[in-house]
Parts: C-alpha cells; structure tokens; sequence
C-alpha cells in the first residue's frame, strides 16, 4: 500500500511547492478602477504571466489576511500588457481589499501605499476552447459573466488584428442577471464593441441578450415608460433589455437553423442548474447525422 501512496504523495508535495513558488513572486498593482456599486477593478502585473482567455487565479492580501486565497476569474484579454479582476464586495474579506486599496477614501491613493498581493495561476477552464468553433454561444449568469468579458475583449483584438484568419464567425451572447446592479461595468464593455462593430460595418458578428430576471413594481413600471426610447434605460445599449428566462429551445432551435451542418460550442459559466438544461438543450438539438449540426456543451460552475 504504501509504495501506492508515497507517489501520489510526491506528486502532491511537487506541485504544492510549485505554487508556493509561483504565490512568492511579485505582483504589482498597476491601477485601481472603482466601478458603479462597490465593484472595483484591480489591474496587475507579474513577471512571466501568460495567461488565456477565461483562467482564474488565487489571490491572496496578506493586509486583510494572511492565510486566505480567494479564486477570482481574469476579465483582461492575452492581448492585453497587464491581468486584471474585478472585485464585487459582499463580504468580509472583499471589503477589507476594498479599505486595503483606499477606495473607501476621497484622495488620490499613491501607488506605493496600494496592499501587496500574491497570485497564484493562472489555472485554465473550459472557456479557453472558444475559439476552435465558428459559431459559438456564450451564456452567463450573474456574476458568471466575467470571463466572458476577457473572451470578448479577446475577439476584438484579433478581429481587428487579423479577421480573415480568424476561425470564429458569429457569437451569440447570453446573460442572466438578477438585478440591474451587476449591468454597469460590463455594459461599458458592450458599449464598446458594439460601437466599434459598427464602425466596421459587421455589426452582427456579435448578437447579444440581456435578461433581468428579478425587478419590482417600480422598476418595471419605469422599464415600461422609457420602453420607445433609442437606447435601453438599463444599459445604454442598442440591444434592449429583455425580462424573464430565455426560452431555451427556441433559441437552439433557432440557431441550428441558422448554421446547418456546424459545431456549435456551446459555453456556460452558471449554476448547476442551468447546467442540466443547456446539457440537454444541446443533445437534443444535435443531428445524428455527423455532417448535421451538433452542439458541444461546455461548463463552469460556481
């Protein structure tokens, strides 16, 4: 038995000292961005970081606590000379990261008072696959968007790079959120590339969705009246605002008639639950012809 355990066991201690290693390397803060409703942005840098789209790392701020490594997904693209997070602070920890960074004062905060911070990653998800597939969808939930925000800003830098030789040709985006809170920062995102897709006259390789799914009496009422205007009144986007669930299989269905005799990534950063539908969605829309459209499910749970 123990001949089976001790080589596990090297492995293990192995890569414990490689992440303590890499968790010991210097990380600076670049810039602090404070975002709408207590939502911060933490731009770094790290000799050797190489990272794709959709990772996470570990972070660890020996200033609010110096055992505590939290997993948080990178929002900056590879193209991009830095790695950044965004920080949502509903709890202890986050808003003592918060206070730590001097976002809780009025002044300009001076670079060398900005907390050290450790990193350890960047570890990769199913997200990174994105671009082996023409036609893909992107479906968030919540919080779960953020690593599509890196997949997005990824796409326009190639695109604008190089678009001819760039496998992917169509996105279809999907996100699902609680309350209108969360929209802000990555509504700038959006802002963005749908202006610079104007630009260059290929507005619909990216067909995006937003969906509210929580609102009261008041707000819906104030959706109602500013309903006709040009831009939506959540977002400042073109696209409006749509309220409820998707309907699931119309939109599969509608988009395997759209792409016949394609693979379809499909990509998901949710629950559990959403999971299971988008799984099933996916099998069930899928041909069994092998030159039939087939849908390939990929996930990330939270």
């Amino acid at each position: 038995t123990w001949k089976w355990v001790v080589g596990p066991m090297f492995l293990y201690l192995c890569e414990r000292l490689v992440r303590f290693w890499r968790s010991q390397q210097k990380v600076v803060i670049t810039k602090v961005v404070i975002h709408p409703f207590k939502t911060i942005e933490l731009q770094m840098m790290k000799k050797g970081f190489k990272m794709e789209v959709g990772q996470y790392i570990f972070v660890k701020c020996p200033a609010v606590s110096k055992l505590e490594w939290h997993p948080f997904t990178l929002t900056s693209a590879p193209e991009e000379d830095y790695f950044s997070i965004h920080v949502r602070i509903v709890g202890d920890w986050t808003e003592g990261l918060f206070n730590a960074c001097g976002c809780d004062k009025q002044e300009f905060q001076e670079a060398w008072k900005l907390p050290k911070i450790a990193v350890d990653g960047p570890f990769g998800t199913a997200s990174e696959d994105v671009f082996s597939y023409e036609t893909v969808m992107l479906v968030g939930a919540g919080i779960g968007v953020t690593p599509f925000a890196s997949v997005l800003k990824s796409v326009w830098y190639k695109y604008c790079h190089d678009a001819t030789n760039l496998k992917l040709k169509k996105i279809y985006f999907y996100w699902l959120c609680r309350d209108t809170h969360a929209f802000e920062w990555f509504a700038d995102l959006l802002q963005s590339l749908e202006a610079q897709m104007q630009e260059r006259n290929n507005a619909e390789f990216l067909s995006y969705n937003i969906y509210l799914t929580g609102w009261d009496e008041t707000q819906a009422t104030h959706f109602v009246v500013h309903h006709e205007e040009e831009k939506d009144v959540i977002t400042g986007l073109k696209q409006k605002t749509l309220y409820g669930r998707p309907n699931w299989e119309n939109e599969f269905k509608t988009i395997a008639g759209k792409h016949p005799s394609s693979r379809i990534g499909v990509f998901l950063c949710g629950p559990e639950g959403l999971a299971d539908t988008l799984n099933k969605q996916s099998i069930s829309n899928s041909e069994a012809d092998p030159r039939g459209v087939h849908f390939i499910f990929n996930k990330e749970n939270f």
